[in-house]
């Protein structure tokens, strides 16, 4: 009786534990599936919790996210991070505020197995904002292995009145 239990036992722990992951097969099959995925996956309303797994499945093992800017000093630095690294330094705020990262304009580079995409962004608080609070382009880094894409690096910078986006990377009217 006890080995049908514990029988038992192991075999609802794993269906359980089957039913808990998630085919994230199609969020990284193609390049626009895997920025859609990446601009949806940190998009929401204030108290929206956002979907960090998913958001970790998108990047490399060793995948960096690079922010620029320039600090109290005005020297320009950057700031290393991994995606967990941006989730703890960054998860809470999205939460708290809401924050909504809408992809406007995109060019595209590859090469065999690379690919280097800019992608010009506008962010708002709200879906319902009419105006953007931050602009900018994230350079963003992918991979193919011949399974699936994989963002390497995302290296970004919000635009300033010193550095407004350049017209051809903004979407053509």
């Amino acid at each position: 009786m006890k080995k049908l239990i514990l029988a038992f036992m192991f075999a609802s722990f794993f269906l359980s534990a089957q039913e808990e992951t998630k085919d994230y097969t199609k969020n990284v099959a193609t390049i626009d599936s895997t920025i859609e995925t990446l601009y949806t996956v940190i998009s929401g309303d204030k108290g929206f919790e956002r979907n960090w797994d998913l958001f970790k499945h998108l990047f490399h093992a060793n995948a960096k996210l690079i922010a620029t800017g320039k600090n109290e000093d005005g020297k320009t630095v950057v700031r290393y991070m991994s995606p967990d690294d941006y989730i703890n330094t960054s998860g809470k705020w999205l939460v708290e505020n809401g924050f909504h990262e809408v992809e406007i304009n995109r060019e595209v580079q590859t090469f065999g197995h690379i690919t280097q995409v800019f992608s010009t962004y506008e962010s708002f608080r709200t879906k319902t904002d009419d105006q953007p609070f931050m602009r900018g382009i994230n350079s963003i880094q992918l991979l193919n292995d011949g399974e699936r894409w994989w963002i390497i690096n995302i290296y970004w910078m919000q635009e300033s009145e010193e550095f407004p986006i350049p017209k051809a990377y903004l979407p053509q009217q």
